[in-house]
């Protein structure tokens, strides 16, 4: 099957829906800027978001910790699970649609992810329109602070993927082979990071569902074809939760005061018999 396509209109609709909210959105200050000077500014914010991600544990609070926590003590609940999981996701994998399957995959290669951060960008580049912009900004920032991480992170650690039939305890530090490159799952993370990242620019719950939702194909099919472990999926997310929303403060703090995010999810430690995890209320 041609993917292509597909992901063409996946990439136009998403683009379509950005232009929605505050269309004509700009600044006075923009208009006496030319195109190179606003690539100039937004250059510094994707790499000033970058520092920020990674330089923010050393400012972390009780709240910081406490999040971090819940995320370790969430995963650890997790891993229990991913023999009996594991199994059973792959045998779903017949009975779901090719082009789910193809979707899922597609969406979160660097190729096709990164080409739609870089479009969403460059509309709101050459429109000079700030909101798409400064999206356009969180997207790339976000994408290059995870993708680094994840890259550094599976090599580190050498997680055998479920296919590897070797256990989910099973580890070779530092290997070349890519049936130990499980965790992080890089498919989750990127495909996450995008849809989280533009979810979070929309009041609309159900718009904001959705989208999360489309983000949420790709790690599903990483499930289904028994490339990861569901703690791999889970913490994958997890981890661009925290990296998305981290720079989408920085760049409303420091960089875009005149567009913040439409997020309007309250995050909240949840502990009950039987479950530990982070709550999302909208």
């Amino acid at each position: 099957m041609n993917i292509k396509p597909v992901l063409r209109v996946f990439v136009f609709s998403l683009t379509f829906l950005m232009v929605l909210p505050k269309a004509g959105a700009q600044t006075k200050d923009q208009d006496s800027l030319t195109t190179w000077e606003l690539m100039a500014y937004d250059g510094k914010s994707v790499f000033g978001g970058f520092k920020h991600a990674y330089s923010r544990p050393l400012q972390w609070g009780k709240d910081d910790f406490l999040t971090a926590g819940a995320i370790v003590l969430g995963t650890g609940i997790l891993y229990t699970f991913d023999e009996n999981s594991s199994p059973w996701f792959r045998d779903q994998e017949e009975h779901v649609p090719g082009l789910i399957k193809d979707a899922g995959y597609y969406f979160g290669k660097p190729l096709y992810n990164y080409g739609l951060s870089g479009g969403i960008y460059a509309l709101g580049l050459f429109t000079k329109n700030e909101k798409i912009r400064k999206t356009g900004v969180l997207l790339v920032s976000s994408g290059v602070t995870v993708g680094l991480l994840q890259t550094l992170s599976k090599t580190i650690v050498g997680r055998a993927r479920p296919i590897a039939n070797e256990g989910k305890g099973s580890f070779e530090p530092f290997s070349k082979e890519a049936v130990y490159h499980s965790f992080p799952s890089g498919h989750t993370i990127l495909s996450f990071t995008t849809a989280y990242a533009i979810g979070k620019q929309f009041n609309d719950p159900w718009v904001k569902g959705g989208i999360y939702a489309l983000g949420l194909v790709s790690p599903v099919s990483r499930l289904w074809s028994g490339a990861h472990w569901l703690t791999d999926v889970a913490l994958s997310v997890a981890m661009s939760v925290v990296v998305v929303d981290s720079i989408d403060k920085y760049l409303n703090r420091e960089r875009y005061p005149n567009q913040f995010s439409k997020d309007k999810i309250n995050w909240s430690l949840h502990m009950g018999p039987g479950s530990v995890g982070l709550r999302g209320s909208f």
